[in-house]
């Protein structure tokens, strides 16, 4: 029994919490006493690898646990955020675009909204690929100002 304790206690260092699966390993062995394979190996390792695996199987349990509990934590942590700020589902981006020149809607239009590859809208508009990648670098960063425009407005309203 100390053994076993000894394995368990190294994956599982809570002492109630050990005592408790050497318990549950003891009743392991001996529920499935009859698929021990003295050709496989001495009793010892085949009751120390039930101790061991008994011991993983709670720790993952445990893990998994608390990984549900904290991803509880951030969506309730997420939706009271949601409910105190105003939500940025108010966001059109379509609409934002309307604030760029009429070359750099229709870039952001084709190859975002629209979802054609650069190179598809090169042929569609019938200029270079090159002028495609150059205009679109233009007018990303035209819109991240807009971006940013917006989010200031946002922000202000959210301060008053």
């Amino acid at each position: 029994a100390a053994a076993l304790l000894g394995v368990i206690f190294k994956v599982v260092p809570d002492t109630e919490a050990a005592e408790e699966l050497l318990q549950d390993s003891f009743i392991k062995i001996w529920n499935n006493v009859q698929f021990y394979d003295a050709t496989k190996g001495r009793l010892f390792t085949w009751m120390l690898n039930i101790a061991r695996n008994t011991a993983i199987d709670y720790a993952r349990v445990k893990k998994n646990n608390r990984q549900n509990q904290d991803i509880d934590l951030l969506v309730n942590t997420l939706d009271r955020q949601q409910i105190q700020q105003p939500s940025i589902d108010s966001l059109d981006v379509a609409e934002l675009t309307k604030r760029l020149s009429t070359e750099h809607q229709r870039l952001i239009d084709l190859i975002y909204l629209q979802g054609y590859t650069q190179v598809e809208t090169a042929e569609l508009l019938q200029i270079p690929l090159g002028t495609v990648k150059t205009r679109l670098r233009a007018a990303l960063l035209q819109l991240r100002k807009v971006f940013l425009w917006f989010f200031i407005l946002l922000l202000n309203n959210v301060a008053n």
